[in-house]
Parts: structure tokens; C-alpha cells; sequence
């Protein structure tokens, strides 16, 4: 990276939003510095004045890198794959591409935001409430995604060729798992998850390598 000052990305261990990034990186080969922002230790870090400065969002990720502040993860994911060209992230056909950001934003406008932490705290705070509207949604998107991958997939989302996309996919799915999802009912969202975790970059980015996962 030469004189590159290393980056920095603000993530937690278990945000479906963080993971997709870590994963992206692990494929850029980018030296990154993580910074944990505890979802709900006093409150949530995120909602604390010294993180609302670098995100006022209040949100993770946020990727810094030489004085550049990025928010948002499909940004940080294309930004990462245009300064590393050779994490070969999205396709260079017009369409193909098209198809991988059109995955992705199933995922995350239609499916992840609706079972994010801020939003099923504001619609409830009785657990089992919340865990229901999770899984209300998810199997909800997930029944659209299937469709779309029977006839986009190969061994990955789009073709054979890891993507965005995967990267978006793999979290979605513990998601799925952690507010169960029967899966049983989407054997290509399944096969193709199943075939990602065996790959070495996303096992690193994995929420159980994190230095803030707990023990």
C-alpha cells in the first residue's frame, strides 16, 4: 500500500452489515485496524457522542482510510473493490453486475434493515415479539431471494464467481438461523451458503474470530 496509512473499519462482532465488509476486505487483502462499537453494552456505543461524530448514523461499519470516511456497507464494499480491483468482486459484464448488486439489495434494502436491533426495538420490547417480527421478514425476503437465485446461482449467487452478493448472503442466512428460519424451504439459498463457509476469507471474517466476539 506504500505510503498508505492503514485503514481502519468501526464494526461488531454479530452486525450482518460489519461481516458483509470484513469479508470484502479478507478478499481486497487490505491491512485493516477493527475497532469494536458494542450494539447494546450501556445502551449501545453506537448512540454515544464519540461515535455519532464519526457516524451520524449511528450505525456500523464505518470505514476510514487515508482521511477518507465512508459509511454505509455497500458503499464501503464497492469502494474496497475499486482500490483492489483484484478482490474481482463485481463482474465486468454490465448485466452480470447488474444482477449482483440486484442480490444485494434484496438483501440488504428489502430483507436485513427491517430486523435490525434499532428497528425490532422500536416495535417491541418483549423478546419474543421481536424475534417473530424477525422472522416474519426474513422468511418473508427470503422467498422472494430464492426465486431469484434458481435462475442467477451456480455454485455462488450469480455463476460460480464469489461476489458482493455472497458477501451479503452468508450473514443473512445466520440471521435466518438465529430467529429460526426453517431453511429446509430454500435448498439454493442453503447450498450456496453452505458452499461459501467452506472458503477460507469468509471463515476469517466470521463473528467467532472477532476480537470482540464473546468467550
Amino acid at each position: 500500500m506504500g505510503g498508505d496509512e492503514k485503514a481502519v473499519l468501526y464494526t461488531y462482532w454479530r452486525s450482518s452489515c460489519s461481516w458483509r465488509v470484513r469479508i470484502a476486505l479478507q478478499y481486497a487483502g487490505l491491512e485493516v485496524e477493527y475497532r469494536p462499537v458494542h450494539l447494546v453494552r450501556d445502551g449501545g456505543e453506537q448512540l454515544k457522542t464519540e461515535y455519532s461524530g464519526t457516524n451520524p448514523m449511528q450505525q456500523v461499519p464505518t470505514f476510514v482510510m487515508n482521511g477518507n470516511r465512508i459509511t454505509q456497507s455497500m458503499a464501503i464494499m464497492e469502494y474496497i473493490n475499486e482500490i483492489k480491483p483484484s478482490a474481482n468482486l463485481l463482474p465486468k459484464d454490465p448485466a452480470t453486475r447488474a444482477k449482483v448488486r440486484m442480490i444485494c439489495e434484496i438483501i440488504n434494502s428489502g430483507i436485513q434493515p427491517i430486523q435490525n436491533l434499532s428497528v425490532m426495538k422500536m416495535y417491541s420490547q418483549i423478546q419474543e415479539v421481536k424475534m417473530a417480527w424477525s422472522k416474519f421478514w426474513i422468511d418473508k425476503g427470503f422467498q422472494a431471494l430464492e426465486k431469484e437465485l434458481e435462475k442467477t446461482a451456480g455454485s455462488r449467487c450469480v455463476g460460480d464467481e464469489v461476489s458482493l452478493a455472497d458477501c451479503c448472503l452468508v450473514p443473512q442466512v445466520y440471521n435466518a438461523n438465529r430467529f429460526s428460519v426453517d431453511m429446509s424451504k430454500y435448498p439454493v439459498i442453503s447450498r450456496i451458503n453452505a458452499n461459501l463457509e467452506k472458503l477460507a476469507q469468509f471463515q476469517a471474517a466470521h463473528p467467532s474470530q472477532q476480537v470482540d466476539c464473546p468467550e
